[in-house]
């Protein structure tokens, strides 16, 4: 069950002297695994809507525990999101799944990542696949103007074990309408294409399986991906990078970089 804290008055800042400290204005328990949060933005902070960052929290001993987060939110929004796993173990998730409005957090000035515009060449079709918190990027994109200036049709694929874990990007796609900057734009213009792969939904199994046996393209009524027309961003598990990888290779697309644009790119920051 889905329930969110916000903050309604700003705890004392502690250190004004850790320029890299940010305040924890929102969290949001999705599942008993999956939560995210917003915090506020410095006015310096400039980023490309894709990009990942490092973040993170002070540990005992003083030192800082910062691992790479995907931002969540566009690059125009006044306050950065984050949508993460909960590891009970994890280093620094067992930290940040009990933070709380108010809390501070460790953001540091330098995004960096391969799932931004400028990494694509101009298309037709933008696809979108993402498993598990690898929406997070994604989340970023979809409320992007410049996403729908760039390309006619958008496909968001989202594959999870289970529906409940779907919740987050459902929510996102059904406020789209609401969102500022891209209101007029969505329309039927951007494809949502959520699959389960453990719990019965009315469309199960991987997305690199429904793409084999043609499914996606059936349902979505989509013609083929091809090199001239399509492109695409990958964000996963390593499985699916490099499943999808090998898939969009077959179809003649080229992997690009932000140094040398190309029809698809998979971020590989955040797997093993």
């Amino acid at each position: 069950m889905t329930y969110q804290t916000t903050m309604t008055q700003p705890k004392a800042v502690k250190s004004a002297v850790n320029q890299d400290l940010q305040t924890v204005t929102e969290v949001t328990h999705w599942t008993d695994d999956l939560f995210s949060f917003r915090i506020t933005r410095p006015a310096s902070f400039r980023f490309r809507s894709g990009e990942f960052v490092m973040i993170g929290v002070m540990k005992d001993d003083g030192k800082p525990l910062v691992r790479a987060y995907s931002i969540a939110s566009p690059s125009w929004d006044d306050t950065l999101e984050f949508y993460s796993i909960k590891v009970p173990d994890g280093p620094l998730t067992s930290r940040l799944q009990h933070i709380s409005p108010g809390d501070q957090i460790i953001l540091r000035p330098k995004p960096v990542g391969t799932l931004v515009h400028d990494t694509l060449l101009p298309g037709k079709r933008l696809w979108l696949f993402a498993s598990g918190t690898g929406i997070a990027p994604f989340a970023s994109l979809v409320r992007e103007p410049q996403t729908y200036e760039d390309y006619d049709q958008i496909i968001l694929t989202h594959t999870c074990r289970n529906l409940n874990e779907l919740e987050f990007s459902q929510k996102l796609i059904t406020g789209l309408k609401q969102v500022p900057l891209i209101d007029d734009f969505v329309g039927d213009r951007l494809v949502y294409y959520p699959t389960t792969t453990r719990e019965d939904s009315p469309c199960m199994g991987r997305i690199t399986t429904l793409f084999q046996q043609g499914k996606v393209f059936e349902d979505l009524n989509l013609p083929q991906i091809t090199a001239e027309h399509d492109r695409a961003m990958v964000c996963g598990s390593m499985g699916l990078n490099t499943d999808l990888k090998s898939i969009l290779e077959h179809y003649g697309l080229r992997e690009g970089a932000n140094s040398d644009p190309a029809e698809f790119v998979v971020e590989k920051a955040f797997v093993g």
